[in-house]
């Protein structure tokens, strides 16, 4: 694919960020509206376009795509868990803090961009099962696992006493998985992933019902995007300057080489390796708030692998295509 065919591409998708951009930058959309779109997109919209995509998909193509599932699944838990290890021993980091920077570093924002970017490359029927496998393996294990480790080191800096700090962490490892299992990005595709290993598929009616708030996904999800970065500031610090390069470099890296391993398709391994190439997750940077650690640093890497992913995607997509 020429450079210039990709720029056709990237150009809409990036005009409507920045259209969020100006409309956050602005002040004409303030944290809590920023909040709204961010609920419409990955509670309504995206959850309803992946639902039908996987539900008007075969049962044998859906089987066939668990080599794309263990690709992302290693590319993305096995980075964090890397990340982890490494910032804990050898940047003595603690553990809450390891965490946060390993999750950030590995969370892409594969939920907003994934079906403007990969839909124009592939058709959106193509890459709902993909995008969808991303969400189970981000919402159901990636989160609670780093907010689990997360609790653990801010119980460990808290000197818990250790009978009351082994009941806690069960509950809380329980609460954190039933907790991803809840978010629609993560339940609305299992369960089309098991109707349809059942044999269901989606009646028409359902399909245009479903339609109405799902074809919003990728105009709402941009605009979003650009919000959210145009209400951040940035602040040029290490932490956040490595986070954003290991989002947009090391991982897709890593990625590319398990696609590799997998034998997965030529479309499979662009898209697998998109889909981590995409800038860091508002979600991700959420969780550093709320734990109260790295915040203006996870904030700034959100903005910092945005503006890194104007270059760094039409890169990626000239050497994969």
């Amino acid at each position: 694919m020429s450079v210039g065919h990709i720029f056709v591409i990237l150009i809409p998708i990036f005009f409507v960020i920045i259209l969020g951009f100006l409309g956050g930058h602005f002040k004409i959309f303030n944290s809590a509206s920023s909040k709204g779109l961010n609920t419409l997109v990955t509670k309504f919209a995206l959850p309803a376009h992946l639902f039908i995509g996987i539900t008007t998909t075969s049962k044998q193509t859906l089987i066939e795509k668990w080599p794309f599932f263990m690709t992302m699944f290693l590319g993305i838990i096995g980075f964090y868990v890397v990340m982890l290890l490494v910032m804990r021993l050898v940047f003595k980091m603690d553990l809450n803090k390891a965490s946060i920077f390993s999750l950030n570093s590995t969370q892409p924002s594969f939920a907003f961009m994934g079906i403007p970017v990969l839909g124009s490359l592939f058709g959106a029927a193509e890459v709902a099962i993909p995008i969808a496998i991303t969400g189970v393996v981000v919402n159901a294990l990636l989160d609670p696992i780093a907010t689990i480790v997360s609790s653990v080191g801010k119980k460990t800096q808290a000197n818990s006493e250790k009978e009351g700090h082994k009941e806690g962490l069960l509950k809380l490892t329980v609460h954190s998985i039933l907790h991803g299992l809840r978010e629609p990005l993560a339940c609305v595709p299992l369960l089309g992933v098991v109707l349809t290993l059942l044999g269901f598929q989606a009646p028409q009616l359902l399909q245009d019902s479903l339609d109405q708030i799902g074809d919003i996904t990728s105009g709402a999800a941009l605009f979003a995007i650009g919000v959210t970065i145009g209400l951040n500031r940035i602040k040029f610090s290490g932490s956040a300057i490595g986070i954003s390069l290991l989002k947009v470099i090391a991982l897709p890296i890593l990625t590319f080489a398990l696609a590799l391993a997998f034998g997965l398709s030529s479309n499979d391994v662009t898209m697998a390796v998109l889909l981590v190439s995409f800038p860091g997750s508002a979600v991700a940077a959420m969780i550093a708030t709320r734990f109260e650690t790295l915040e203006v640093e996870t904030a700034s890497s959100f903005v910092l692998s945005a503006v890194l992913s104007l270059i760094s995607l039409p890169i990626l997509i000239s050497i994969l295509l």
